[in-house]
């Protein structure tokens, strides 16, 4: 996505970049043609026209060609042209002469309208100028030779519309050293090995068949596993904090969603509806109305609230094709959905309990380095203006006594609602979206939802959407990605493998497993005819927490020769300690 100069320090060195990497390919390219190439986060890219399609040798071409230009110390200078002047210099460069009409028409770049009149500028530096605003650096030399390198090279459509013109696309990356660069390279071929797609096959965890269709997640054994387990936690845990665990159908009349106002502002991203008796149907985008339904199944006191419902609730939402992404962007998906109806002199507490939760929870999967945004109301909103503010402070004030960092943003609110999102890092300190609190004066209005007062009069209850982990299949491939594949004792699909050195050894080996899988461990034995090395880098590559190797002294012993899948020897353990050992670690959690 691009980034603005306010929030992103990089901005004038990588849009800087951006047009050294401009030039360079021009160069190398004289008939090639340019469309937009902005800062985005991390890096920059330009999009191309060219006479054949860039490889990676060409990539290291550009490179060389770039470090020419930056050490010509070229400043770049600003200018500001009319509409015709502009038609003029770009005349021999249709996608320049597309954005400069749409410009004089009070378009940005993008096609999006702006202001009546907008005012055209370039940049130039050498013998390359582009249209566009700035800001840049004073000149080439300030990018470090050093401190830059060319990623890749994608497709991408004019303006993201794929009924145009097929682009190539670099992407690079710039930063401020050398030492820079050379972490954050790390990082992304770190994150290449982690890449939960890349890992969900070779761990066997789930797939996508095009049988089935693009966005729909099949669930081996092993990711079911782990799913159920996760589950299982989050449920008890769920009941332990005075939740009531619900179940609602997949589909609902049409009526249902104009009710809840999805089919005037979210028809787009549902599916077509199914006619079923004459009647329309849709597959549900969210879980909310049908919660509101099982509220509004009886009267209910001021004394009944809080009231707080819980499901894994299965959703389905239309995503192009272009944008799904392994489990993190699908088309079917379970949400940890929670939505509690509580009277106003409830909220603050509900909210703080809340955050609570969902920090508990997110903790207990190893995931500890939180921030939180926190939006507020926007320009057109529904609600009192006073109920607004009392949530916006009830939210603040629980973000405040969590001690978690926060960012305030200033309009960002839902038009129904002030909420808080929380976002974690993970391993390789990528940021990840997942526990929402989302106020909502919309839905109680439409739904006419009521209590009886302590005077006897009908009233109004706060509505508050919540999801912890968000999507089960988003949060399964951050959880992927986080350990690398290499889940703790708790998560691990399999906890132990028993590998055998001999055939004679098959029997004592059975009973071990039998002895553990009574201690509830889930163990597995490698009765294949490899060698015992050959067993134990099997299931390193499987990411299985321990290997229990057995020979003639495990046997006589009643232990087991434990190795980790790190590779350090434990040496021999007595079985029972062994299972103590894991029953430790699953219990904490660690």
């Amino acid at each position: 996505m691009p980034v603005n100069l306010d929030s992103d320090p990089y901005y004038r060195l990588r849009h800087s970049a951006a047009h050294v990497m401009a030039e360079a390919v021009l160069e190398l390219f004289p008939e090639g043609k340019i469309a937009i190439g902005p800062p985005i986060d991390k890096g920059f890219y330009y999009d191309f026209d060219l006479p054949r399609p860039l490889t990676p040798d060409d990539l290291d071409e550009i490179e060389q060609r770039m470090r020419r230009i930056i050490a010509g110390n070229y400043p770049f200078v600003y200018r500001v042209v009319s509409a015709d002047e502009a038609r003029e210099l770009f005349k021999d460069q249709p996608y320049k002469l597309e954005l400069i009409d749409g410009l004089a028409q009070g378009q940005d770049e993008y096609g999006e309208a702006g202001a009546e009149s907008t005012v055209i500028s370039t940049y130039k530096h050498d013998t390359f100028e582009d249209l566009c605003r700035g800001p840049h650096l004073e000149h080439t030399g300030q990018i470090l030779p050093d401190g830059f390198k060319l990623l890749s090279i994608a497709g991408a459509y004019w303006r993201g519309d794929e009924k145009r013109q097929q682009l190539q696309r670099i992407y690079g990356t710039a930063w401020n050293s050398k030492e820079e660069l050379d972490q954050y390279l790390w990082r992304l071929e770190e994150a290449k090995k982690r890449d939960h797609r890349k890992l969900g096959k070779e761990l066997d965890l789930f797939s996508v068949s095009e049988d089935v269709g693009p966005g729909l997640i099949l669930w081996h054994p092993k990711g079911a596993m782990i799913r159920v387990i996760a589950e299982d936690f989050s449920r008890q845990a769920h009941l332990e904090s005075g939740y009531e665990w619900v179940f609602s159908p997949h589909i609902g009349r049409a009526q249902l969603w104009k009710t809840s106002g999805h089919l005037d502002f979210y028809k787009e991203d549902m599916y077509a509806p199914m006619d079923i008796e004459g009647e329309e149907y849709y597959a549900k985008p969210m879980n909310c109305p049908f919660h509101i339904q099982i509220y509004k199944s009886h009267i209910r006191s001021y004394r009944d609230l809080p009231r707080r419902y819980a499901e894994y609730g299965t959703v389905y939402r239309f995503e192009r094709s272009g944008v799904l992404h392994g489990l993190t962007r699908v088309r079917g998906f379970t949400q940890d959905d929670a939505h509690i109806f509580c009277r106003p002199d409830q909220v603050e507490v509900e909210i703080g309990q809340a955050l609570d939760f969902s920090l508990y929870i997110l903790r207990s999967f190893g995931l500890s380095d939180f921030k939180a945004y926190l939006s507020t109301r926007p320009e057109k909103f529904v609600g009192d203006p006073q109920d607004w503010d009392k949530a916006t402070e009830a939210l603040r004030r629980a973000v405040e006594a969590h001690d978690i960092l926060y960012e305030i943003d200033e309009g960002g609110g839902s038009f129904y609602g002030p909420k808080i999102d929380l976002k974690v890092n993970d391993a390789l300190d990528r940021e990840w979206q997942l526990s929402t609190i989302q106020f909502d004066f919309n839905l109680p209005v439409r739904f006419g939802l009521e209590y009886i007062g302590e005077d006897g009069q009908p009233r109004q209850p706060y509505m508050v959407h919540r999801a912890l982990l968000g999507s089960m299949e988003r949060f399964f491939g951050v959880l992927i990605e986080h350990f690398a594949g290499a889940f703790p004792v708790w998560l691990a699909p399999v906890q132990a493998a028993i590998i055998p050195i001999t055939d004679r050894h098959m029997e004592y080996a059975q009973a071990v497993q039998q002895r553990m899988a009574a201690a509830k461990l889930r163990v597995e034995i490698d009765e294949s005819r490899d060698r015992m090395q050959g067993k134990i880098r099997r299931a390193q590559l499987q990411k299985i927490p321990y290997m229990l190797i057995i020979g003639d002294k495990e046997q006589s012993a009643d232990s087991v020769a434990v190795r980790l899948r790190s590779g350090e020897d434990l040496g021999a353990v007595p079985v029972d300690l062994f299972i103590e050992r894991v029953h430790s670690e699953v219990m904490q959690r660690s």
